[in-house]
C-alpha cells in the first residue's frame, strides 16, 4: 500500500504557516543561489518566532516555487524533503487526514499504524 505519490500539485508550497528553514537549509540555500549569507536572509526569510521561515510571493507560494517547480529542489531544506513524513503527525495521527485534505498524494486510507511507523522511519533517515 502506497502511503504517499507526489502529484506534483505544489499545494505544499502554499502557505500553511511558511517553510522553516535551519541555519544548515540558509547556509546550502544561499551557497547555491550565490547570493550572501546576510543578503539571503533579508531578501528570502522571514522571522517567525525565534526561528526563519522561507518568505512567501504574492499568490501565497514559497519565493522558491515557480510553475509547479522548486528553484531549489536540489538544497530544498528539511522540512521540503521530509514531507509528508513529519513530525507533527506522531503528536497527533490525525494529522495525517488533515494534510491529506491538501495533498492529492496522501493515502488518507493508510492505517494510522502504517503510517506513524514509516514517518519514525524516514525521520531516521533524515537525521
Amino acid at each position: 500500500m502506497v502511503l504517499f505519490h507526489c502529484q506534483q500539485c505544489g499545494d505544499c508550497c502554499k502557505g500553511y504557516g511558511g517553510t522553516y528553514v535551519t541555519d544548515a537549509d540558509i547556509q546550502k540555500i544561499s551557497h547555491y543561489k550565490h547570493v550572501p549569507l546576510e543578503q539571503f536572509i533579508e531578501k528570502y526569510c522571514v522571522k517567525s518566532g525565534t526561528k526563519y521561515v522561507l518568505a512567501q510571493a504574492e499568490n501565497g507560494y514559497c519565493i522558491f516555487f515557480d510553475n509547479k517547480l522548486c528553484t531549489i529542489h536540489p538544497v530544498k531544506p528539511r522540512m521540503c524533503r521530509s514531507w509528508p513524513y513529519i513530525e507533527s503527525v506522531l503528536v497527533d495521527p490525525g494529522n495525517w487526514a488533515i494534510m491529506g485534505s491538501c495533498c492529492p498524494g496522501i493515502n488518507t486510507h493508510a492505517p494510522l499504524e502504517r503510517v506513524t511507523q514509516t514517518i519514525k522511519q524516514e525521520m531516521a533517515k533524515n537525521q
